[in-house]
């Protein structure tokens, strides 16, 4: 009769494994969102809640005037001349914030938003607009461009771009 090996059972290791894609702080909290990137969720959160509420239009508008008032230099300069072009072009969009930024919706839904440079740190403010948004050409269509001045060259293209967007 042949012998019959033994095995030894496996030794449970104690490492723990770790993702390459999450790291973690001295908290123990994940680096996974900036803190701006957390700051704009919260302030998403609340915007929810005053929605909830029954925030009045003339309110939100308020709140979108004051984000813009608070912004520097000619993060302000664009956001000022940006509304002021939203209002002029598409009067039936309303004011409201969008993650802590100016935007302006469509039947409840943001059509387009102001994004200042320095919320996150970028090079630039962003102007873009949302799928609610007519845009569509062809299989593949600009959504958000970059902005370091609001000259007339550029107004002139926004005008359009508003106009067609809420067709």
């Amino acid at each position: 009769m042949a012998a019959t090996k033994t095995t030894k059972p496996a030794k449970k290791t104690t490492a723990k494994k770790t993702s390459a894609k999450r790291t973690s702080t001295s908290t123990g909290k994940h680096d996974t969102f900036t803190a701006e990137e957390r700051a704009a969720m919260k302030e998403y959160a609340k915007e929810l809640k005053a929605e909830k509420e029954g925030r009045t239009a003339a309110a939100a508008e308020k709140e979108v005037l004051d984000k813009i008032a608070a912004m520097k230099g000619a993060d302000r300069e664009i956001a000022e001349r940006f509304h002021a072009i939203v209002k002029d072009e598409a009067p039936e969009l309303a004011a409201r914030t969008w993650y802590g930024m100016p935007a302006y919706a469509k039947d409840g839904k943001v059509l387009c938003f102001f994004q200042d440079a320095a919320k996150f740190k970028a090079r630039y403010a962003t102007i873009g607009f949302s799928d609610v948004a007519n845009l569509d050409k062809d299989a593949m269509w600009p959504t958000s461009f970059a902005v370091m001045q609001l000259g007339d060259a550029e107004e002139k293209k926004l005008r359009a771009l508003l106009k067609k967007a809420v067709r």
